[in-house]
């Protein structure tokens, strides 16, 4: 059974410890050296004693944008200093970080940036052997090599706010046939580098090792997942309530984004899907969002924080007008319950082919017995159910669609990933869903958004409620354009 969790709607006003702890230093104090040494020790396992990892950092940001460090070097060192390495070396079982000498200038004009010349911190912090400059990296890099040695480094692409592994090697890929750029990645160059600079050696791809580790959450993470879910679900409920015929779908992203904002989340993981109307829903991935709110149609919202680096991904459909049409209730409500019982399935030790078949079964007196007002509904319904519909989605964590596969074995105590029923009418257009974050626990499941309302009546009567963007009011200034 999955835990279900009350979460007063007054906790949108609160901070919790999670703010103040992150506010009061220009470092991250969310994870102890001794997890970042037990994720060392899982890649010391893998590439064996003579194998060394160079994991590279983000650049420096090439304008006026907020920095945020790539996913996997975050995942294993924590630190946010641009052009940063962090060396794990399986012969010595040592971890030395390589980081830019402090840049007064910069720091006079954007404040303290962690740098090498910060070595004794550093350790304390991330537990590290040594801290040294990227000066260092200039000759004999990485030091000391055998040719039996293997280097080791992510081939694929470096994840930063806002993105996900696929969408990174499409764009790649676009770059790569466009006869006017044809620029190799960052990680690519890196590859070559490597392989220039030290031909004896060979170097092998790191990525599903580092992916085998992020498929487990630890039970930080997890709280920093559950966070950024709160955050997701308190967000969408002052969309639904301040929903009404007239308003923008911008406004409603507007009205979200502000409450992580004052939570505590600094950036979105992810562009809003803030969709209304058949036409815009049908787009899997609508971002334009503006358009204007009308009398009998449905909004969906696929929106959620970056909070300290971890995400979510939740999704609801609620009536723009207050009250669902007949048609519309008839499929969401079959989805809801398709979603329920999944929810209900979801344990350790249990595969997703074994749960996509107990659904399936538990689906049949259900389907028995729901009056579909249309056959075409009815075989949607069936498709859903049979093949699942999407329902065990992606893995989340510090992506929205996040490294780390759960679908290859048994669930395990720690994966965390998207619950994502859809139904699609390719007839009328319609496309339909609930999403929710969920993590596997010793007992079953824990939804991180069951406080948000996902039954159809109370959905409606959340948009009936008052918003925030009703009691801010219309714009009076004059603009002549």
């Amino acid at each position: 059974m999955y835990r279900k969790k009350i979460i007063p709607i007054y906790l949108i006003l609160i901070f919790f410890g999670f703010h103040s702890v992150f506010s009061q230093h220009n470092y991250q104090t969310d994870f102890p050296p001794e997890e970042f040494k037990s994720r060392w020790q899982g890649v010391f396992e893998k590439i064996g004693d003579n194998g060394i990892a160079i994991i590279q950092g983000f650049p420096q940001p090439n304008g006026y944008i907020m920095p945020r460090q790539t996913n996997a070097f975050y995942y294993l060192s924590g630190i946010e200093t641009p052009h940063s390495y962090l060396v794990l070396d399986g012969r010595s079982k040592q971890a030395t970080l390589y980081m830019p000498p402090a840049n007064k200038k910069l720091e006079k004009s954007e404040g303290k940036v962690l740098s090498s010349n910060d070595g004794p911190l550093i350790k304390k912090l991330v537990g590290v052997d040594q801290v040294k400059s990227t000066n260092d990296m200039k000759n004999n890099f990485p030091p000391n090599l055998k040719r039996s040695d293997i280097l080791y480094t992510m081939f694929t692409p470096a994840e930063g706010q806002g993105q996900s592994r696929y969408e990174l090697e499409v764009a790649n890929a676009s770059i790569a046939k466009d006869y006017w750029d044809g620029r190799s990645s960052r990680e690519s160059r890196l590859v070559e580098l490597l392989r220039n600079r030290n031909p004896r050696n060979e170097v092998r791809d790191l990525t599903s090792v580092i992916d085998g580790l992020r498929s487990v959450k630890s039970p930080k993470e997890v709280a920093l997942i559950r966070r950024a879910s709160q955050l997701a679900g308190l967000a969408m409920i002052e969309a639904i309530r301040s929903t009404e015929v007239g308003v923008w779908e911008y406004q409603l992203d507007g009205v979200a984004r502000y409450i992580f904002l004052i939570n505590g989340s600094r950036m979105e993981a992810y562009r809003s899907i803030t969709a209304s109307g058949v036409k815009n829903i049908s787009n899997g991935h609508y971002y334009r969002n503006n358009s204007q709110l009308k009398d009998g149609d449905l909004v969906l919202m696929d929106y959620a924080p970056d909070f300290r680096y971890y995400v979510s991904d939740i999704g609801r459909m609620w009536p723009v007008n207050g009250t669902y049409q007949p048609w519309q209730r008839e499929l969401l409500q079959i989805i809801l319950e398709y979603r329920n019982v999944v929810l209900d399935i979801l344990r350790p030790g249990i595969t997703t082919d074994q749960v996509l078949e107990e659904a399936r079964e538990k689906m049949q007196p259900i389907m028995r017995k729901y009056q579909f007002s249309k056959n075409i509904y009815r075989k949607a319904a069936e498709k859903m159910i049979q093949t699942g519909g999407g329902v065990l989605s992606h893995p989340v964590g510090l992506a929205v669609h996040d490294d780390g596969p759960y679908r290859y074995g048994p669930l395990k105590v720690g994966h965390v990933f998207a619950v994502d029923p859809q139904m699609w009418v390719p007839e009328e257009n319609l496309y339909l869903r609930y999403e929710d974050t969920i993590v596997i626990t010793e007992d079953g499941n824990e939804n991180f958004t069951d406080f948000l309302p996902s039954e159809l009546n109370e959905l409606e009567d959340l948009v009936k409620e008052k918003g925030i963007l009703q009691s801010v009011g219309p714009d009076s200034m004059r603009w002549d354009y």
